[in-house]
C-alpha cells in the first residue's frame, strides 16, 4: 500500500511539476527571448547595428526668476525644460549654489543636463538620445527605467528561477534520462564554476 502511495505521489508531483513547467516557459517566452538578446547585445557593445547616439544642445533666459521664497525653483526650471524641449525622464539628480546649479534627466537610453545661471536664469542644456539596441541594453540592465520595470526584472527573475527548479524536478521521475540529465546539469555546473573561478582570478 506504501508503494502504491509513494508511486501515486511521484506520478502526482511529476504532472504538476510539468504543467508550471510548461506554462511558466510559456507567459515567460517574451521575457527570457528579451533577456537572452540583450545579454547577447551588452556582451559585445560593437554590435551597433547603425544604431548612432543624437546630441542636441540649447541655450537660453529663463522667463521667470530661478529662486522662489528664497530657494532655487527647479520645479519650475524642470517643467519648463519639458514643455518647451520635449525632455522626458525621472530627475536623476539636482544642486545648485550661490551662483550656478544643474538638474539632471535619465531615461533608459537618454539623458538630458541642465546647468544654469542662479544669478541671470541663463541656462544651457544637452540632451543625448541613445539608439534602440541601447534603450534595450539600460532595459535590460534596469537602468534608469523605474519601479515598474524594476517589478518586472523582479517577476522575471522568480520565473527562471521556477523553471528551472521544475525542469530539474521532472528529470527526477524520468528513468531513462535521469541519469545522463544529472550528469549534463552536473557538467555544466562545473563549466561554470570554473569559469568563474578563471575570470575572478
Amino acid at each position: 500500500m506504501a508503494a502504491l502511495d509513494t508511486v501515486k505521489a511521484r506520478r502526482t508531483t511529476h504532472r504538476w511539476a510539468r504543467l508550471v513547467h510548461v506554462y511558466t516557459s510559456m507567459v515567460a517566452l517574451l521575457v527570457v527571448l528579451f533577456f537572452g538578446l540583450t545579454g547577447l547585445t551588452l556582451n559585445h557593445p560593437n554590435w551597433t547595428f547603425g544604431d548612432e547616439t543624437s546630441t542636441t544642445s540649447e541655450s537660453g533666459t529663463f522667463p521667470f526668476e530661478t529662486t522662489s521664497n528664497g530657494a532655487v525653483d527647479f520645479l519650475s526650471m524642470a517643467e519648463f525644460v519639458r514643455s518647451e524641449y520635449d525632455v522626458k525622464g525621472t530627475v536623476d539628480s539636482y544642486q545648485a549654489t550661490d551662483t550656478e546649479g544643474s538638474i539632471s534627466f535619465k531615461d533608459p537610453g537618454y539623458s538630458a543636463d541642465l546647468f544654469f545661471s542662479v544669478e541671470d536664469g541663463t541656462y544651457d542644456i544637452t540632451i543625448e538620445q541613445q539608439g534602440f539596441l541601447a534603450v534595450m541594453n539600460d532595459l535590460h540592465k534596469g537602468r534608469n527605467s523605474g519601479s515598474t520595470w524594476a517589478w518586472l526584472i523582479d517577476v522575471s527573475a522568480i520565473f527562471l528561477v521556477v523553471i528551472s527548479v521544475t525542469g530539474l524536478a521532472m528529470q527526477f521521475f524520468l528513468r531513462k534520462r535521469r541519469r545522463s540529465a544529472l550528469v549534463t546539469a552536473a557538467v555544466g555546473a562545473v563549466v561554470v564554476v570554473v569559469l568563474a573561478v578563471l575570470t575572478l582570478a
